[in-house]
């Protein structure tokens, strides 16, 4: 493997999509910085790292604290100049708009736009001095298309499509005034697969069709490939789905 001079940060290093990303970044040479909020939980993604040959530093982080996350991507850069930040953090709630609190409703705000806003202009202000670097956001179908047949859930995407929505709004307006962010979306996929067991039973997950959920690895070779692009042919929203996926 051989070592490059850089960083990536991932803003929500959780155990699918997240702790991928951070694997397949290694594997080709930077140094991850990983942080979620229950930071104890990202000792197995260290050790995995680490055993592979990969440099990995761990952190608790609450994205929704701006010291936290000025700490968090300053401590990276200070390594080596941080190359991409991924931001992935989850906010899936599940609730009836009657039933939806006030606090509720903020949090979800936090998780999903404000969090997001704090890692991009972080991000922006580290790399915009050296005039390249890679901000993705991912995020989720929902933040612009219900799907069909999820009436029961439709008001909990109203709320998470609005929190996507702005995000992805938010990273269209960072586009051209500072380094070029990118804008990056799929499905949940802790959420996703308590859904399929919660409906169809433990089972289901073990006999999982290939073509009806992505594979978190897969998706992390999808941001390794936007990564390679070319500065002068670079996608600034990319959706992926799995082939089985109905609409």
């Amino acid at each position: 493997m051989e070592k490059r001079n850089a960083t990536v940060a991932v803003v929500g290093a959780g155990d699918f999509i997240g702790g991928e990303i951070a694997k397949k970044f290694a594997s080709e040479g930077f140094t991850v910085f990983v942080g979620r909020r229950q930071g104890e939980k990202l000792a197995p993604l260290v050790k995995e790292i680490e055993a592979k040959g990969g440099k990995v530093f761990g952190r608790a982080l609450d994205a929704r604290k701006e010291d936290e996350m000025v700490s968090f991507l300053g401590d990276a850069d200070k390594h080596a100049p941080l190359e991409v930040c991924v931001f992935n953090i989850g906010a899936n709630v599940n609730f009836p708009i009657v039933e939806t609190t006030e606090r509720v409703f903020r949090k979800v705000w936090e998780m999903a736009c404000y969090s997001g806003f704090l890692a991009g202009r972080e991000a922006a202000r580290l790399m915009l001095p050296r005039g390249k670097g890679n901000i993705f956001f991912t995020g989720a179908t929902a933040k612009h298309a219900r799907r069909i047949g999820f009436c029961g859930i439709r008001q909990r995407e109203i709320r998470f499509a609005g929190g996507r929505a702005i995000d992805r709004t938010r990273a269209w307006s960072q586009e051209h005034p500072c380094c070029p962010s990118r804008d990056r979306f799929q499905r949940r996929y802790r959420w996703v697969r308590q859904l399929i067991v919660s409906r169809e039973g433990a089972q289901a997950i073990e006999n999982l069709d290939p073509n009806r959920l992505m594979r978190p690895a897969a998706v992390a070779e999808a941001y390794w490939q936007l990564y390679q692009q070319p500065r002068d042919a670079w996608t600034f929203e990319h959706e992926i789905r799995p082939f089985g996926e109905k609409w």
